[in-house]
Protein backbone atom coordinates (compact mmCIF):
# COMPACT_ATOMS: atom_id res chain seq x y z
CA UNK A 1 0.00 0.00 0.00
CA UNK A 2 3.01 1.91 -0.19
CA UNK A 3 3.10 4.35 -2.68
CA UNK A 4 5.24 7.40 -1.87
CA UNK A 5 4.43 9.85 -4.48
CA UNK A 6 6.23 12.57 -2.86
CA UNK A 7 9.20 11.30 -2.59
CA UNK A 8 10.47 12.41 -6.04
CA UNK A 9 11.63 15.49 -6.85
CA UNK A 10 9.78 17.03 -10.34
CA UNK A 11 13.42 18.06 -11.33
CA UNK A 12 14.40 14.25 -10.63
CA UNK A 13 15.09 12.58 -13.82
CA UNK A 14 14.53 8.61 -13.37
CA UNK A 15 15.32 6.03 -16.02
CA UNK A 16 13.75 2.88 -16.78
CA UNK A 17 17.11 0.33 -16.23
CA UNK A 18 16.41 -1.52 -19.13
CA UNK A 19 16.36 1.31 -21.82
CA UNK A 20 19.16 3.08 -20.33
CA UNK A 21 21.51 -0.17 -20.49
CA UNK A 22 23.70 -0.18 -23.67
CA UNK A 23 22.09 -2.97 -25.75
CA UNK A 24 24.23 -5.38 -27.19
CA UNK A 25 24.43 -2.86 -30.27
CA UNK A 26 25.51 0.15 -27.63
CA UNK A 27 23.60 3.64 -28.08
CA UNK A 28 25.03 4.94 -30.80
CA UNK A 29 24.31 8.68 -31.81
CA UNK A 30 24.24 8.84 -35.61
CA UNK A 31 24.59 11.69 -37.95
CA UNK A 32 20.95 11.76 -38.25
CA UNK A 33 20.62 12.20 -34.64
CA UNK A 34 21.27 15.79 -35.39
CA UNK A 35 18.38 16.30 -37.96
CA UNK A 36 15.83 14.54 -36.14
CA UNK A 37 16.18 16.46 -32.66
CA UNK A 38 16.09 19.92 -34.27
CA UNK A 39 13.89 21.77 -32.50
CA UNK A 40 11.40 22.21 -35.02
CA UNK A 41 11.65 18.36 -36.22
CA UNK A 42 10.38 17.21 -32.95
CA UNK A 43 8.36 19.53 -32.33
CA UNK A 44 6.62 18.44 -35.63
CA UNK A 45 6.70 14.88 -34.53
CA UNK A 46 4.99 15.45 -31.05
CA UNK A 47 2.31 17.67 -33.16
CA UNK A 48 1.84 14.36 -35.27
CA UNK A 49 1.73 12.17 -32.18
CA UNK A 50 -0.38 14.32 -30.23
CA UNK A 51 -2.92 14.74 -32.93
CA UNK A 52 -3.14 11.20 -33.22
CA UNK A 53 -3.78 10.72 -29.05
CA UNK A 54 -6.19 13.28 -29.16
CA UNK A 55 -8.95 11.17 -31.12
CA UNK A 56 -8.47 8.09 -28.89
CA UNK A 57 -9.09 9.52 -25.59
CA UNK A 58 -11.81 12.37 -23.92
CA UNK A 59 -10.39 15.79 -24.09
CA UNK A 60 -10.20 16.19 -20.32
CA UNK A 61 -7.88 13.57 -20.31
CA UNK A 62 -5.81 15.16 -23.20
CA UNK A 63 -6.35 18.41 -21.69
CA UNK A 64 -5.12 17.11 -17.98
CA UNK A 65 -2.37 14.90 -18.83
CA UNK A 66 -1.09 14.58 -22.57
CA UNK A 67 -0.51 18.53 -23.11
CA UNK A 68 1.81 18.79 -19.90
CA UNK A 69 4.53 16.62 -22.51
CA UNK A 70 6.99 16.96 -24.85
CA UNK A 71 9.67 15.23 -26.87
CA UNK A 72 12.88 15.61 -25.13
CA UNK A 73 15.10 13.48 -27.35
CA UNK A 74 14.90 11.25 -29.75
CA UNK A 75 17.72 8.50 -30.50
CA UNK A 76 18.79 6.25 -33.26
CA UNK A 77 19.70 2.75 -30.65
CA UNK A 78 20.58 0.36 -33.14
CA UNK A 79 16.91 -0.69 -35.38
CA UNK A 80 14.55 1.24 -33.13
CA UNK A 81 14.15 4.42 -32.15
CA UNK A 82 14.31 5.91 -28.55
CA UNK A 83 12.10 8.18 -27.47
CA UNK A 84 12.39 9.99 -24.49
CA UNK A 85 8.79 11.76 -23.72
CA UNK A 86 9.31 14.71 -21.24
CA UNK A 87 6.73 14.97 -18.47
CA UNK A 88 5.99 18.10 -16.17
CA UNK A 89 5.86 16.22 -13.37
CA UNK A 90 6.52 12.81 -11.56
CA UNK A 91 3.04 12.45 -11.53
CA UNK A 92 2.31 12.61 -14.75
CA UNK A 93 5.14 10.88 -15.59
CA UNK A 94 3.83 7.82 -13.95
CA UNK A 95 0.43 8.31 -14.46
CA UNK A 96 1.37 7.99 -18.67
CA UNK A 97 3.61 5.62 -17.63
CA UNK A 98 1.52 3.32 -15.96
CA UNK A 99 -2.45 4.20 -18.04
CA UNK A 100 -0.86 5.05 -21.32
CA UNK A 101 2.21 4.23 -22.54
CA UNK A 102 0.88 1.23 -25.25
CA UNK A 103 -1.19 4.21 -26.65
CA UNK A 104 1.66 6.53 -26.99
CA UNK A 105 4.40 3.52 -28.28
CA UNK A 106 1.68 3.13 -30.56
CA UNK A 107 1.63 6.61 -31.74
CA UNK A 108 5.31 7.00 -32.53
CA UNK A 109 5.61 3.36 -34.18
CA UNK A 110 3.33 4.47 -36.62
CA UNK A 111 4.10 8.42 -37.24
CA UNK A 112 8.12 7.44 -36.86
CA UNK A 113 7.48 4.21 -39.70
CA UNK A 114 10.14 2.27 -37.08
CA UNK A 115 9.58 0.59 -33.79
CA UNK A 116 10.09 2.83 -30.84
CA UNK A 117 11.09 2.58 -27.51
CA UNK A 118 10.03 4.67 -25.28
CA UNK A 119 11.67 6.89 -21.81
CA UNK A 120 9.54 8.86 -19.80
CA UNK A 121 11.37 11.60 -17.93
CA UNK A 122 10.64 14.41 -15.54
CA UNK A 123 11.94 17.66 -17.59
CA UNK A 124 10.84 21.15 -18.04
CA UNK A 125 10.05 21.62 -21.83
CA UNK A 126 11.63 25.18 -23.27
CA UNK A 127 10.07 27.92 -24.65
CA UNK A 128 11.08 26.62 -28.54
CA UNK A 129 8.72 23.20 -27.77
CA UNK A 130 5.86 25.20 -26.25
CA UNK A 131 3.28 24.29 -28.72
CA UNK A 132 0.04 24.39 -25.97
CA UNK A 133 -1.09 27.62 -27.69
CA UNK A 134 -0.95 26.16 -31.04
CA UNK A 135 -5.11 24.77 -31.81
CA UNK A 136 -4.37 20.68 -33.04
CA UNK A 137 -7.92 21.31 -34.83
CA UNK A 138 -9.02 24.10 -36.29
CA UNK A 139 -12.70 24.49 -34.73
CA UNK A 140 -15.44 25.88 -36.81
CA UNK A 141 -16.75 29.35 -35.63
CA UNK A 142 -19.92 28.54 -33.71
CA UNK A 143 -22.63 30.90 -32.89
CA UNK A 144 -21.09 31.20 -29.51
CA UNK A 145 -24.14 33.13 -28.19
CA UNK A 146 -27.05 31.17 -29.26
CA UNK A 147 -25.76 28.48 -28.05
CA UNK A 148 -25.19 29.80 -24.70
CA UNK A 149 -28.81 30.93 -25.05
CA UNK A 150 -30.03 27.43 -25.73
CA UNK A 151 -28.14 26.10 -22.84
CA UNK A 152 -29.52 28.06 -20.54
CA UNK A 153 -32.93 27.77 -21.89
CA UNK A 154 -32.52 23.85 -21.81
CA UNK A 155 -31.39 24.31 -17.87
CA UNK A 156 -28.30 22.90 -18.56
CA UNK A 157 -25.21 24.03 -16.41
CA UNK A 158 -23.00 26.14 -18.45
CA UNK A 159 -19.67 24.38 -17.40
CA UNK A 160 -21.26 20.55 -17.34
CA UNK A 161 -19.50 19.66 -20.47
CA UNK A 162 -17.29 16.26 -21.92
CA UNK A 163 -14.31 18.74 -22.12
CA UNK A 164 -14.00 18.95 -18.29
CA UNK A 165 -15.23 15.61 -17.06
CA UNK A 166 -12.07 13.54 -15.70
CA UNK A 167 -12.58 9.61 -16.19
CA UNK A 168 -10.67 7.17 -14.90
CA UNK A 169 -11.71 3.60 -13.80
CA UNK A 170 -14.43 4.54 -11.46
CA UNK A 171 -16.28 6.45 -13.93
CA UNK A 172 -14.86 4.93 -16.91
CA UNK A 173 -17.97 2.57 -18.16
CA UNK A 174 -20.73 5.88 -17.03
CA UNK A 175 -18.72 7.59 -19.28
CA UNK A 176 -18.28 5.77 -22.15
CA UNK A 177 -22.03 5.23 -22.26
CA UNK A 178 -22.95 9.03 -22.18
CA UNK A 179 -20.79 9.40 -24.91
CA UNK A 180 -22.34 6.61 -27.07
CA UNK A 181 -25.53 8.49 -26.37
CA UNK A 182 -24.64 11.82 -27.11
CA UNK A 183 -23.54 10.46 -30.41
CA UNK A 184 -26.33 8.80 -30.94
CA UNK A 185 -29.32 10.68 -29.26
CA UNK A 186 -32.46 8.11 -28.63
CA UNK A 187 -30.75 5.00 -30.44
CA UNK A 188 -27.64 4.15 -28.11
CA UNK A 189 -28.93 3.29 -24.43
CA UNK A 190 -32.66 4.50 -23.65
CA UNK A 191 -32.88 5.22 -20.85
CA UNK A 192 -29.83 5.61 -19.58
CA UNK A 193 -29.99 5.51 -15.92
CA UNK A 194 -26.83 6.69 -13.86
CA UNK A 195 -26.44 6.48 -9.99
CA UNK A 196 -24.09 6.78 -7.65
CA UNK A 197 -23.28 8.89 -4.70
CA UNK A 198 -23.56 12.42 -3.86
CA UNK A 199 -20.61 14.59 -5.68
CA UNK A 200 -19.41 11.90 -7.90
CA UNK A 201 -20.70 13.28 -11.45
CA UNK A 202 -24.06 12.46 -12.34
CA UNK A 203 -24.99 15.35 -13.13
CA UNK A 204 -22.35 16.46 -14.74
CA UNK A 205 -22.17 13.50 -17.33
CA UNK A 206 -25.79 14.38 -18.14
CA UNK A 207 -25.62 17.88 -18.82
CA UNK A 208 -22.76 16.62 -21.05
CA UNK A 209 -24.98 14.87 -23.31
CA UNK A 210 -27.01 18.03 -23.47
CA UNK A 211 -24.52 20.08 -24.44
CA UNK A 212 -23.02 17.34 -27.08
CA UNK A 213 -26.51 17.40 -28.69
CA UNK A 214 -27.25 21.34 -28.63
CA UNK A 215 -23.70 21.65 -30.35
CA UNK A 216 -24.66 19.47 -32.94
CA UNK A 217 -28.53 20.37 -33.15
CA UNK A 218 -29.28 23.57 -32.04
CA UNK A 219 -32.68 22.96 -33.08
CA UNK A 220 -33.10 19.74 -30.45
CA UNK A 221 -35.94 20.14 -27.90
CA UNK A 222 -33.61 19.84 -24.74
CA UNK A 223 -34.47 19.97 -21.15
CA UNK A 224 -32.90 18.98 -18.05
CA UNK A 225 -34.95 19.16 -14.55
CA UNK A 226 -34.84 17.78 -11.08
CA UNK A 227 -37.16 14.82 -10.22
CA UNK A 228 -38.46 17.92 -7.47
CA UNK A 229 -38.85 20.53 -10.50
CA UNK A 230 -41.42 17.46 -12.04
CA UNK A 231 -43.28 16.90 -9.29
CA UNK A 232 -43.50 21.25 -8.17
CA UNK A 233 -44.72 21.73 -12.28
CA UNK A 234 -47.17 19.04 -11.85
CA UNK A 235 -48.41 19.93 -8.54
CA UNK A 236 -48.57 23.78 -9.77
CA UNK A 237 -50.68 22.14 -13.48
CA UNK A 238 -52.85 20.57 -11.42
CA UNK A 239 -53.56 24.28 -8.64
CA UNK A 240 -54.22 25.98 -12.13
CA UNK A 241 -55.90 23.33 -13.98
CA UNK A 242 -53.36 23.62 -16.97
CA UNK A 243 -52.14 20.67 -16.87
CA UNK A 244 -52.02 20.27 -20.59
CA UNK A 245 -49.41 23.51 -20.54
CA UNK A 246 -47.02 20.92 -18.40
CA UNK A 247 -47.52 18.03 -20.52
CA UNK A 248 -46.72 20.05 -23.73
CA UNK A 249 -43.53 21.18 -21.75
CA UNK A 250 -42.36 17.78 -21.43
CA UNK A 251 -43.80 15.33 -23.78
CA UNK A 252 -42.68 16.93 -27.20
CA UNK A 253 -39.16 16.88 -26.21
CA UNK A 254 -35.97 15.50 -27.92
CA UNK A 255 -34.01 14.58 -24.95
CA UNK A 256 -35.25 14.64 -21.24
CA UNK A 257 -33.06 14.65 -18.62
CA UNK A 258 -34.69 14.29 -14.80
CA UNK A 259 -31.53 14.61 -12.11
CA UNK A 260 -32.54 12.50 -8.79
CA UNK A 261 -35.72 10.74 -9.99
CA UNK A 262 -36.08 8.86 -6.53
CA UNK A 263 -37.72 12.09 -5.52
CA UNK A 264 -40.85 11.24 -7.32
CA UNK A 265 -41.64 7.94 -5.88
CA UNK A 266 -44.15 7.45 -3.55
CA UNK A 267 -46.40 10.81 -5.85
CA UNK A 268 -48.76 8.43 -7.78
CA UNK A 269 -50.18 11.28 -9.73
CA UNK A 270 -46.49 12.50 -10.45
CA UNK A 271 -44.97 9.01 -11.18
CA UNK A 272 -48.27 8.31 -13.58
CA UNK A 273 -47.49 11.52 -15.47
CA UNK A 274 -43.85 10.44 -15.61
CA UNK A 275 -45.05 7.22 -16.86
CA UNK A 276 -46.78 8.53 -19.72
CA UNK A 277 -44.11 11.33 -20.41
CA UNK A 278 -41.68 8.91 -20.69
CA UNK A 279 -43.44 6.70 -23.27
CA UNK A 280 -44.32 9.64 -25.10
CA UNK A 281 -40.72 10.43 -25.91
CA UNK A 282 -39.36 7.47 -26.39
CA UNK A 283 -41.83 6.54 -29.03
CA UNK A 284 -41.07 9.18 -31.16
CA UNK A 285 -37.20 8.55 -30.86
CA UNK A 286 -36.53 10.65 -28.02
CA UNK A 287 -34.15 10.19 -25.35
CA UNK A 288 -34.42 9.69 -21.66
CA UNK A 289 -31.34 10.18 -19.23
CA UNK A 290 -31.84 9.82 -15.82
CA UNK A 291 -30.12 10.28 -12.46
CA UNK A 292 -30.55 8.95 -8.75
CA UNK A 293 -28.34 7.99 -5.87
CA UNK A 294 -29.51 4.36 -6.14
CA UNK A 295 -30.35 1.75 -8.74
CA UNK A 296 -33.76 1.34 -9.90
CA UNK A 297 -34.40 -1.55 -7.86
CA UNK A 298 -33.46 -0.38 -4.65
CA UNK A 299 -35.91 2.69 -4.78
CA UNK A 300 -38.67 2.34 -2.21
CA UNK A 301 -42.40 3.79 -3.71
CA UNK A 302 -41.55 2.89 -7.04
CA UNK A 303 -43.71 1.98 -9.61
CA UNK A 304 -43.06 -1.77 -10.87
CA UNK A 305 -44.06 -0.35 -14.49
CA UNK A 306 -41.56 2.76 -13.81
CA UNK A 307 -39.10 0.13 -12.54
CA UNK A 308 -39.05 -1.73 -15.72
CA UNK A 309 -39.11 1.33 -17.98
CA UNK A 310 -35.78 2.05 -15.90
CA UNK A 311 -34.41 -1.38 -16.09
CA UNK A 312 -34.84 -1.86 -19.88
CA UNK A 313 -32.05 0.73 -20.81
CA UNK A 314 -28.48 0.87 -19.43
CA UNK A 315 -28.03 1.23 -15.41
CA UNK A 316 -24.53 1.90 -14.91
CA UNK A 317 -23.10 3.65 -11.58
CA UNK A 318 -20.35 5.66 -10.65
CA UNK A 319 -17.96 5.14 -7.41
CA UNK A 320 -16.01 7.53 -5.64
CA UNK A 321 -13.49 9.07 -7.51
CA UNK A 322 -10.01 7.86 -6.72
CA UNK A 323 -7.07 9.56 -5.89
CA UNK A 324 -5.42 10.31 -9.67
CA UNK A 325 -9.19 10.97 -10.76
CA UNK A 326 -9.46 13.73 -7.77
CA UNK A 327 -6.03 15.32 -9.12
CA UNK A 328 -7.34 15.79 -12.56
CA UNK A 329 -10.63 17.28 -11.03
CA UNK A 330 -8.84 19.61 -9.39
CA UNK A 331 -6.85 20.49 -12.24
CA UNK A 332 -10.02 21.19 -14.11
CA UNK A 333 -11.95 22.99 -11.56
CA UNK A 334 -8.58 25.60 -10.92
CA UNK A 335 -8.31 25.83 -14.43
CA UNK A 336 -11.53 26.72 -14.75
CA UNK A 337 -10.81 29.23 -12.05
CA UNK A 338 -7.87 30.84 -13.59
CA UNK A 339 -6.04 29.49 -10.67
CA UNK A 340 -2.40 27.96 -11.10
CA UNK A 341 -2.12 25.34 -7.95
CA UNK A 342 1.57 23.34 -8.08
CA UNK A 343 1.01 19.89 -8.61
CA UNK A 344 2.45 18.75 -5.08
CA UNK A 345 -0.34 21.12 -3.57
CA UNK A 346 -2.54 19.68 -6.16
CA UNK A 347 -2.11 16.39 -4.09
CA UNK A 348 -2.24 17.55 -0.94
CA UNK A 349 -6.14 18.68 -1.93
CA UNK A 350 -7.03 15.41 -3.64
CA UNK A 351 -5.49 13.44 -0.11
CA UNK A 352 -7.54 15.22 1.84
CA UNK A 353 -10.74 15.88 0.19
CA UNK A 354 -12.88 12.44 -1.52
CA UNK A 355 -15.75 14.17 -3.38
CA UNK A 356 -15.40 15.93 -6.40
CA UNK A 357 -18.29 18.43 -4.98
CA UNK A 358 -16.08 19.27 -1.79
CA UNK A 359 -13.42 20.06 -4.22
CA UNK A 360 -16.21 22.37 -5.61
CA UNK A 361 -16.49 23.93 -2.40
CA UNK A 362 -12.90 24.15 -1.43
CA UNK A 363 -11.48 25.42 -4.33
CA UNK A 364 -14.43 28.27 -3.73
CA UNK A 365 -12.82 28.82 -0.55
CA UNK A 366 -9.45 29.15 -2.23
CA UNK A 367 -10.12 31.26 -4.72
CA UNK A 368 -11.56 33.93 -2.83
CA UNK A 369 -8.57 33.70 -0.51
CA UNK A 370 -6.36 34.44 -3.51
CA UNK A 371 -8.49 37.04 -5.08
CA UNK A 372 -10.36 38.87 -2.25
CA UNK A 373 -7.80 38.53 0.38
CA UNK A 374 -4.74 39.00 -1.64
CA UNK A 375 -3.46 35.59 -0.25
CA UNK A 376 -0.82 33.58 -2.08
CA UNK A 377 -1.35 30.04 -2.97
CA UNK A 378 1.00 28.03 -0.62
CA UNK A 379 0.86 24.88 1.59
CA UNK A 380 0.22 26.64 4.79
CA UNK A 381 -2.72 28.33 3.01
CA UNK A 382 -4.46 24.95 1.90
CA UNK A 383 -3.60 23.67 5.23
CA UNK A 384 -5.43 25.73 7.15
CA UNK A 385 -8.54 26.01 4.77
CA UNK A 386 -8.01 22.24 5.10
CA UNK A 387 -8.27 22.48 8.82
CA UNK A 388 -11.31 24.57 8.85
CA UNK A 389 -12.90 22.03 7.32
CA UNK A 390 -11.86 19.30 9.57
CA UNK A 391 -10.60 16.93 7.07
CA UNK A 392 -6.74 18.07 7.03
CA UNK A 393 -4.87 14.21 7.28
CA UNK A 394 -8.33 12.60 7.92
CA UNK A 395 -8.55 13.65 11.20
CA UNK A 396 -11.80 13.27 12.39
CA UNK A 397 -11.32 11.64 15.80
CA UNK A 398 -12.32 8.05 15.60
CA UNK A 399 -14.30 6.29 18.90
CA UNK A 400 -13.24 2.95 19.04
CA UNK A 401 -11.95 0.09 21.11
CA UNK A 402 -8.61 -0.90 21.11
CA UNK A 403 -9.37 -4.86 19.63
CA UNK A 404 -11.13 -2.42 16.85
CA UNK A 405 -8.36 -0.82 15.45
CA UNK A 406 -6.17 -3.29 15.23
CA UNK A 407 -8.93 -5.35 13.04
CA UNK A 408 -9.20 -2.35 11.17
CA UNK A 409 -5.68 -2.20 9.87
CA UNK A 410 -5.46 -6.03 9.53
CA UNK A 411 -8.80 -5.80 7.06
CA UNK A 412 -7.34 -2.90 5.10
CA UNK A 413 -3.93 -4.07 4.55
CA UNK A 414 -5.26 -7.44 4.31
CA UNK A 415 -2.74 -8.73 6.74
CA UNK A 416 -3.23 -11.36 9.25
CA UNK A 417 -3.08 -10.09 13.18
CA UNK A 418 -0.25 -12.68 14.27
CA UNK A 419 1.91 -10.99 11.30
CA UNK A 420 0.48 -7.50 12.00
CA UNK A 421 1.49 -7.96 15.58
CA UNK A 422 4.47 -10.76 14.65
CA UNK A 423 8.39 -9.78 14.82
CA UNK A 424 8.24 -9.25 11.28
CA UNK A 425 10.31 -6.11 10.00
CA UNK A 426 9.44 -6.43 6.34
CA UNK A 427 8.16 -2.83 4.85
CA UNK A 428 4.63 -4.17 3.85
CA UNK A 429 4.16 -5.44 7.63
CA UNK A 430 6.24 -2.87 9.37
CA UNK A 431 4.56 0.12 7.91
CA UNK A 432 0.92 -0.92 9.03
CA UNK A 433 2.23 -1.52 12.62
CA UNK A 434 3.78 1.69 12.63
CA UNK A 435 0.16 3.42 11.46
CA UNK A 436 -1.20 1.23 14.22
CA UNK A 437 0.63 2.19 16.82
CA UNK A 438 -0.04 5.58 15.51
CA UNK A 439 -3.99 5.71 15.93
CA UNK A 440 -3.46 3.69 19.15
CA UNK A 441 -1.65 6.19 20.55
CA UNK A 442 -2.86 9.39 18.70
CA UNK A 443 -6.73 8.91 18.35
CA UNK A 444 -6.93 6.71 21.41
CA UNK A 445 -4.70 8.71 23.46
CA UNK A 446 -3.63 5.08 25.13
CA UNK A 447 -0.28 5.18 26.90
CA UNK A 448 2.66 4.51 25.10
CA UNK A 449 3.48 1.34 27.43
CA UNK A 450 -0.01 0.35 26.68
CA UNK A 451 0.36 0.34 23.04
CA UNK A 452 3.73 -1.44 23.21
CA UNK A 453 1.76 -4.07 25.37
CA UNK A 454 -0.98 -4.10 22.32
CA UNK A 455 1.08 -4.60 19.16
CA UNK A 456 3.18 -7.23 20.20
CA UNK A 457 4.54 -5.91 23.19
CA UNK A 458 6.74 -3.84 22.32
CA UNK A 459 9.10 -1.24 23.60
CA UNK A 460 7.52 2.28 24.61
CA UNK A 461 11.00 3.85 22.65
CA UNK A 462 9.68 1.45 19.22
CA UNK A 463 5.88 3.00 19.76
CA UNK A 464 7.81 6.77 19.80
CA UNK A 465 9.72 6.11 17.05
CA UNK A 466 6.58 4.66 15.04
CA UNK A 467 4.12 7.81 16.21
CA UNK A 468 7.14 10.12 14.94
CA UNK A 469 7.69 8.27 11.79
CA UNK A 470 3.95 8.12 11.05
CA UNK A 471 3.55 11.86 12.32
CA UNK A 472 6.05 13.10 9.46
CA UNK A 473 4.81 11.21 6.83
CA UNK A 474 1.31 11.99 7.33
CA UNK A 475 2.02 15.56 6.68
CA UNK A 476 4.21 14.74 3.42
CA UNK A 477 2.40 11.55 1.80
CA UNK A 478 -0.10 11.65 0.14
CA UNK A 479 -0.42 8.13 0.27
CA UNK A 480 -0.04 7.91 4.02
CA UNK A 481 -3.11 10.10 4.76
CA UNK A 482 -4.98 8.07 2.36
CA UNK A 483 -4.58 4.98 4.52
CA UNK A 484 -5.36 6.34 7.44
CA UNK A 485 -8.59 7.54 6.03
CA UNK A 486 -9.17 4.56 4.70
CA UNK A 487 -8.80 2.37 7.95
CA UNK A 488 -10.98 5.07 9.80
CA UNK A 489 -13.87 4.87 7.77
CA UNK A 490 -13.75 1.02 8.07
CA UNK A 491 -14.04 1.65 12.14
Amino acid sequence: MDHDVNSTSDQEVETNDDLSKPSNNSSVHTEDDTVINSPGNKLKIWHEILESIKVSVSGAIFSTWFTQTHLSELKNVGSRYLAEVGCSSSFVRTTLEGRYFGLIQDALNKTLDKECDVLFIVKQQSASQDFSSVPLFQEPEKNEEGILFLISKSNLRKNFTFDNYAVSSTNQMAWAAADAVSKNLGNAYNPLFIWGGVGVGKTHLMHAVGHCALIKNSSSKILSCTGEDFTNDIVEGIRHKNTKNVRNKYRKLDALLVDDIQFIAGKDTVQEEFFHTFNSIVSVGGQIIITSDRPPSEISKLEERLRSRFEAGLIVDIGNPDFELRCAIVQIKAADRGINIPMDLIQLIAGNIDSAREIEGFLTKLSSEVILNKNEISKNLIETILSKKGVLNGDTQIKAQPQEVVAAVSKYYTLGKRSLLGASRARPVARPRQILMYLLRMELALPLEEVGRLVGGRDHTTVIHAVDKITKLASLDVQTRQDIRGIKNIL
